[in-house]
């Protein structure tokens, strides 16, 4: 039987008037309702809150770790297939005639703008510190820690976490937003990326419930953003010698110092995200590359130059020879080893994996916004590989300058000690010193680290109102602008206060669960609307008119 037109309407429900016109009541409320109770029961009941969510953190920590570890590399195997498969690499992310928007070096611009996230700050000096200390390697016996046989180890554990794998979650989320939305004309939401298997019927409560797990998903995961920025934003303004009172006597950012972050950065965010993405969102994310570029550039002359350039190749090398096997491998066991590893896996991979899979869409509806008219092919390598370098290239000078100031004495123990967010500060300090110069990068770190942040909660509120507004992306209604803006910084303080950035890495791991089940079946469905589209193409059948008004026949 021949192939009917694939599905290209799919009305979803919105007010016509009053105060949620133009939102889905069902996803907007029932979202906020699940982000206002965790706030209100972090609150009222901490104690409560904090030993419940650690329980059900281990719970998840111990049970699903194999599944996190195998949907990641699901995704990465579904992007190698779209890359190679010669049918799907020549569909593009739109109609026929359309063009990208943006030429490849603007396009890639954007690509490292997104690859070098706040988290590049904390991590890219923190992570390769920690797995110098260590990792699986050392755990085995392998490498010994805080060796030079342990160098390549940290780097290939550090790219694990920001690499391929991660991006390819980004790019499965991207894709799946994009070709649904830009070909078939969709809503520009998660629901429209499952029609091919679940047809009209996510027009109703199922459609409903899986765009409300990808808000709160995505609140959670902006919340593990926003809840290590703070942290460094606390350390920042330490050093340059404003608000001592942030901190308390371990050197820990205080109840004050948190609140008065969260209203600063949340203010700033909130207002941003009132301007629109032509205006505030443009402007701060101009500031970021001008920031970041100069950052780098610093790390690159004066930092350890040659020891990064040794990181950055052969450790890129290291990384991808050894990738199938990290991928892939589960650790567990009874034995001291085994349990030792599999607790290592639990607190870093899985950890980054159910990050990943909060973050996917913020920065899949992102990368799907910069990228119609792009084919398959093109996105997926784009979405993948680019980014994936850009952060390659961060940890190299940033983590590497750090790992060979300690390794040749200079650093005297600094950076090891240094709090996460501070391990950027004690660097710059050896390399500058204490005097004006070291004050000064300092300041330039914490401008550039309070506009990403600033820019990933903007962008993020304005990405879940275009969920609730049924893939509207036009101009939002400013009181639910508001709403998402005091929720993001009320569920960031409330997690920090009753657990610290432990309660909103338990939180995020939670919320992140059942969107990972949503994206395993984005990734059958693009494979299965792939492989129909392309027998239509061949056969003559339209998979592209938004005019055509069919039954899905996936």
């Amino acid at each position: 039987m021949a192939l009917k037109p694939p599905l290209m309407k799919l009305p979803i429900k919105t007010a016509d008037s009053g105060f949620y016109r133009g939102f889905s009541v069902d996803v907007t409320v029932t979202a906020k309702i699940i982000i206002g109770l965790l706030v209100i029961w972090a609150v009222a009941l901490p104690e409560q809150a904090g030993r419940i969510l650690s329980d059900f953190n281990g719970f998840i920590l111990t049970n699903f770790a194999t599944w996190y570890v195998w949907v990641m590399a699901l995704f990465v195997i579904t992007c190698i297939v779209l890359a190679a498969w010669p049918a799907a690499g020549r569909l593009k992310m739109g109609l026929p005639d359309d063009k990208p928007e943006f030429d490849n070096f603007s396009w890639f611009s954007m690509m490292f703008g997104a690859g070098i996230g706040v988290g590049m700050l904390t991590w890219a000096v923190a992570e390769p510190i920690y797995h110098f200390g260590n990792n699986p390697d050392v755990i085995q016996g392998f490498a010994g820690a805080r060796g030079e046989d342990n160098i390549l180890n940290a780097y290939k554990w550090s790219y694990l976490h920001w690499g391929f794998t991660a991006w390819a979650s980004y790019a499965i989320a991207g894709l799946g937003l994009g070709y649904f939305a830009y070909r078939r004309g969709l809503p520009l939401t998660i629901r429209s990326s499952l029609t091919p298997l679940f047809g009209k019927s996510l027009s109703g409560p199922a459609g409903h419930i899986i765009d409300i797990v990808a808000v709160v998903a995505t609140i959670l995961g902006v919340a593990q953003t926003l809840g290590f920025g703070v942290n460094q934003f606390v350390d920042g303004m330490s050093r340059i010698g404003i608000g001592d009172w942030l901190t308390d006597v371990d050197g820990q950012p205080s109840s004050t110092g948190i609140i008065f972050s969260i209203v600063v950065i949340m203010g700033a965010s909130t207002l941003s995200a009132l301007s629109g993405v032509g205006k505030g969102i443009k402007w701060l994310s101009n500031i970021n590359m001008v920031l970041s570029i100069f950052l780098l550039g610093f790390l690159l002359i004066f930092g350890s130059t040659f020891f990064g350039l040794w990181a950055l190749f052969v450790g890129t090398w290291e990384y991808v020879i050894a990738l199938p096997s990290m991928m892939f491998t589960v650790y567990g066991g009874e034995n001291p080893v085994d349990m030792d590893l599999a607790g290592w896996q639990g607190s870093w991979t899985v950890f980054y994996w159910a990050w990943w899979v909060a973050f996917a869409p913020f920065v899949g509806l992102f990368l799907a916004r910069i990228s119609r008219g792009r084919t398959i092919r093109e996105f997926v390598l784009g979405a993948v590989i680019v980014p994936a370098l850009m952060c390659f290239v961060w940890f190299a000078w940033a983590g590497g300058t750090a790992i060979d100031l300690e390794l040749t004495g200079e650093a005297g123990g600094r950076i090891f000690e240094a709090t996460d967010g501070g391990k950027i500060f004690a660097m710059t300090d050896i390399l500058l010193g204490s005097g004006t110069l070291g004050w000064l990068m300092a300041v330039i770190i914490v401008v550039l680290l309070m506009t990403y942040l600033v820019t990933s909660a903007d962008s993020a509120v304005l990405i879940v109102n275009t969920i609730n507004a049924a893939g509207d992306e036009g101009p939002k209604a400013r009181p639910h602008i508001i709403f998402w803006g005091v929720a993001l910084g009320a569920v960031v303080a409330a997690l920090l206060l009753i657990g610290g950035i432990g309660a909103i890495q338990t939180a995020m791991v939670i919320g992140a669960l059942p969107f990972s089940l949503v994206m395993v079946l984005m990734a059958i469905s693009l494979i299965k609307a792939i492989y129909n589209d392309s027998k239509r193409l061949a056969s003559g059948v339209d998979t592209y008119s938004d005019d055509v008004d069919a039954m899905p026949a996936e």
